[in-house]
């Protein structure tokens, strides 16, 4: 069953590249698994993290539905075994069990988040949220006081990650630009003439980030080097729809959520391969292929469980990937 179910899914996904004028075709699965286990015995790979190809993406029956109780939820980030999301009905960040979906009140007073970073400190932990409706940072630090407002001067703030120590990288899909987010300062531009950037993540020396008014500048890179300068953006993976939410996963993949037609999917790739030349959707290797509407937000946990959900909408699904 599994192997039609995929036949179908790749005669439908190819059909509805075939109607997108910036689309090519379905996305193919990465390399064999014994050209893989090969790679990996050289030893200039060993270091490297051990990367496993799927059989087939996980489709909307291999999920597990986690009943929370948050009605119009958008981004989401996994911090020890909990998840946090923002409620754009209500103004609330909520607090969810990963397995049982017991749900509390965390704090109230941050209107919107398309994305979280939770970091950990000596007292706790801190959860940092752009809030496109309030043009601000919204800093949540362990006393769950009211949210500290950290920048108030950006458009439309979607994504972010950490830049150094005192600064974030934050993609404004208004402005159509990364600004670098002082904590304490004016923001300053870092890219510019981008096209409605949205999920952004820091590995290493690479920043990488989704353009998700564009297919054909899909998902894009850039360098930082040791003395902070950065570099130009290059491409990393185009023809992908509507991409949203990307994360880097312990086991060396970027992963991203995007849509085929109306449907939300969740791909990665291996960086690597796409930086000399790029990437395009035929890289890509299929994840899962949901029922649940796009646009997806995402998050991963430390264990590779990958957890998603139709932004404002109350259901939420995971799935273990393989370790």
């Amino acid at each position: 069953m599994r192997i039609i179910a995929l036949l179908v899914i790749c005669l439908l996904s190819a059909h509805n590249f075939a109607q997108e004028a910036t689309q090519d075709s379905a996305p193919t699965k990465t390399a064999d698994p014994t050209e893989t286990a090969a790679a990996n015995t050289n030893a200039a790979d060993a270091a490297a993290p051990q990367l496993t190809v799927l059989e087939s993406p996980f489709l909307q029956s291999d999920l597990e539905l986690i009943v929370g109780n948050v009605q119009r939820p958008n981004g989401i980030v996994w911090f020890e075994d909990t998840l946090y999301t923002v409620c754009n009905g209500d103004w609330t960040i909520y607090k969810i069990n990963d397995r049982t979906g017991e749900t509390i009140t965390y704090v109230f007073g941050v209107r919107n988040g398309n994305s979280i970073v939770a970091e950990p400190t000596e007292a706790g932990f801190n959860l940092w949220v752009p809030d496109p409706d309030t043009g601000a940072l919204w800093k949540v630090d362990e006393r769950r006081a009211a949210p500290e407002s950290i920048s108030s001067d950006l458009e439309a703030p979607w994504g972010l990650t950490r830049l150094d120590e005192g600064s974030f990288l934050i993609t404004d899909t208004r402005s159509d630009s990364i600004m670098v987010v002082p904590l304490g300062g004016a923001p300053i531009t870092a890219h510019s003439e981008l096209r409605s950037p949205t999920g952004i993540v820091r590995d290493g020396n690479k920043v990488y980030f989704a353009n998700g008014g564009s297919a054909r500048r899909g998902i894009e890179f850039f360098e930082i080097a040791d003395d902070g300068t950065m570099s130009a953006v290059q491409p990393l993976v185009s023809g992908l729809q509507n991409t949203t939410n990307i994360a880097m996963g312990r086991d060396g993949y970027l992963y991203f959520s995007y849509a085929l037609g109306t449907r939300g999917v969740v791909g990665r790739i291996d960086p690597t391969a796409c930086f000399e030349s790029g990437c395009s959707n035929q890289d890509v290797e299929m994840v899962v292929f949901s029922d649940v509407p796009a646009p997806l937000a995402i998050a991963l946990s430390d264990d590779l469980r990958l957890f998603l959900h139709s932004r404002f909408k109350p259901e939420f699904y995971w799935v273990q990937l393989p370790v």
